[in-house]
């Protein structure tokens, strides 16, 4: 089965499984530097536009994207090239991760100004919407502070301490990293599904054949349908996936174009 694979497709995967395995053997979180984050925090570097996708957060998500780019990848490569394929990754990946952060400050400014609306007027009422609005995963806990908070809404020491939570809210979410190879394999899928359309996949669930350019159709559409939804405790980067989508939708037809260059 592993005969399939092609030089990058090989290289990258055992790139990607290395970097899941070293922070465990050298008790080191790679995520902390290498992760993407917001471009205006304090451990943002521009290189975690690259670095990010080579991290995952464990054998689940590696699995999956990895899983992706061993069915996929190697058909593309062997058809582009190695070189083209290599720049074709890379080239979605990076600007998976751009548009994940062109999303990433929009909301972050709409989280930076909300929190200073509540900062200007602190009260229990705010203080539970911002919570129910913004950061939905800590109400279970910090249940007793916003409980004890409701039986004193005019303490002083409530007040500022609700303060103090919402501060912390905004600097935990600027501080959230984008880990996963899922913008370049959104990519890859996207490719594989114009290139080769009417090819038929059989699905695991359910155990039924689809054709290429209808299983893209239908994950381009559901990452919209996510990323627009934004559900709470959803933590997948629907905007990163729609963004490897799109610039390998923009890169392939710059290529059509221009045939007579090679990689």
């Amino acid at each position: 089965m592993f005969a399939r694979l092609t030089p990058v497709v090989k290289n990258l995967l055992l790139i990607n499984i290395g970097l899941l395995l070293i922070p465990s053997l050298l008790n080191f979180d790679l995520a902390n530097l290498f992760g993407l984050r917001y471009i205006f925090a304090e451990s943002f570097k521009p290189f975690q536009f690259i670095t990010y996708m080579f991290l995952h957060s464990g054998f689940g998500h590696l699995l999956g994207n990895m899983f992706a780019l061993f069915i996929f990848g190697p058909m593309l490569e062997r058809f582009w090239g190695s070189k083209r394929f290599f720049i074709y990754y890379m080239v979605t990946g990076i600007g998976a991760g751009m548009l994940f952060g062109v999303v990433n400050f929009i909301e972050m400014q709409q989280l930076e100004s909300a929190a200073q609306q509540y900062i200007n007027n602190p009260n229990y009422e705010g203080f539970v919407s911002f919570i129910n609005n913004n950061a939905n995963y800590v109400y279970r806990q910090w249940y007793d502070f916003i409980d004890a908070f409701g039986e004193n809404p005019n303490s002083q020491e409530y007040l500022n301490a609700s303060i103090q939570r919402v501060q912390e809210v905004v600097r935990f979410q600027a501080n959230v990293p984008l880990i996963g190879a899922s913008g370049a394999v959104f990519g890859i899928l996207l490719a594989f599904g114009m290139l080769f359309p009417n090819t038929e996949l059989f699905l695991l669930f359910p155990p039924i054949p689809i054709k290429a350019k209808y299983l893209v159709t239908f994950y381009g559409l559901y990452e919209l349908y996510a990323g627009i939804q934004n559900a709470p405790g959803d933590n997948v980067a629907h905007y990163a996936h729609l963004g490897g989508m799109l610039i390998g939708f923009i890169l392939l037809k710059v290529w059509q174009k221009d045939n007579k260059r090679f990689y």
